[in-house]
Formats: C-alpha cells, sequence, structure tokens
C-alpha cells in the first residue's frame, strides 16, 4: 500500500509540475542507473564508486535527457495524436526510427564532452560505442511489451504517453 501512495503522490506532483517533475525524474533514473553500472555492472564496491560520474550521469540526465525527450513527447504527441494501438505503434516508429537514432548520438557526445574528450576523441568513441548503444536500444525500446504497453508509461502531466493531449 506504500508504494501505492507514494505513486499517487507522484501523480499528483507530474499534474501540477510537469516539467520539473520531468526533469528530477529524468536526473534521479540516469543517475540510479550509473550506481547500478557501477555497483552491478562493473562491481567497483562502494570503496571504489565514483561519485563523481554519477553526479555527471544524473546532470545529463537533469539538464539534457529530461528536457530533450519531454519536449520531443510533446511533439511527438501533436505530430500522432490519438491513444489507439495504432497511434501508438506510429509514435513507436517514429521515436525509434528518428528520434533515437539522433538522440543516442547527442547523447553519446555531450557524456564524452562531460568527461573531457577532445573532439577527436569523442568523435572516435561515438564511432566505436555507436552501433552496439542503438543496437542494445532497439533491443529494449522495440520489445513487444514496449510497444503493447507504451501507453502506460507516465512521461508528461500524468497522461500516458500517446494521449494526444497535454494539459496547459
Amino acid at each position: 500500500m506504500a508504494a501505492a501512495a507514494l505513486w499517487r503522490g507522484y501523480q499528483r506532483l507530474l499534474a501540477r509540475h510537469p516539467w520539473k517533475v520531468q526533469l528530477l525524474t529524468a536526473g534521479t533514473l540516469v543517475g540510479t542507473g550509473d550506481v547500478i553500472a557501477q555497483q552491478l555492472v562493473e562491481r567497483k564496491g562502494l570503496a571504489g564508486h565514483d561519485l563523481q560520474r554519477t553526479l555527471k550521469m544524473a546532470a545529463t540526465g537533469f539538464c539534457f535527457v529530461g528536457p530533450v525527450i519531454g519536449g520531443w513527447y510533446y511533439v511527438l504527441d501533436r505530430l500522432v495524436p490519438g491513444r489507439s494501438r495504432a497511434a501508438a505503434l506510429q509514435k513507436m516508429l517514429l521515436d525509434q526510427g528518428g528520434f533515437a537514432p539522433c538522440f543516442l548520438g547527442c547523447f553519446l557526445a555531450v557524456v564524452g564532452a562531460l568527461n573531457g574528450l577532445s573532439v577527436e576523441e569523442n568523435w572516435r568513441k561515438i564511432k566505436q560505442d555507436y552501433r552496439d548503444a542503438l543496437t542494445t536500444n532497439y533491443y529494449v525500446g522495440c520489445s513487444a511489451v514496449c510497444g503493447y504497453r507504451l501507453e502506460l508509461l507516465p512521461l508528461l502531466e500524468s497522461q500516458p504517453a500517446v494521449t494526444g493531449q497535454l494539459a496547459t
């Protein structure tokens, strides 16, 4: 029951302050993802945890991921209005076919710049990592569960991502 109450509180905040909550959510998720990567994937342990890296990733979520993806979903709702499964599929195809490849390249460039890479080093790293990152995105982003349940993602103003409406 506590989780349900937290969820309802989150939804109320999202309805009142959509952009603030969107940015905070994105920053928190990206920062948490870095903690998970360092602790569970890289197995750095608490003593070896790179807090500066986590803070940079959280800042990337707050300042880049949240605003860009939030804005994109706003545009996507305007481009493809409606709540039907066909609209959800159209949105997923536009998102994964057009937006995701561009966003991913920009994300890798921003992260590289935050990590102090020169333009040449950053370009080399993007060329090295882009294909694998995009392939992984397609495995996750285009999965049957995501495509079928896209309408359940509360990305903006406690509205499902595929409503075609935003409160003003």
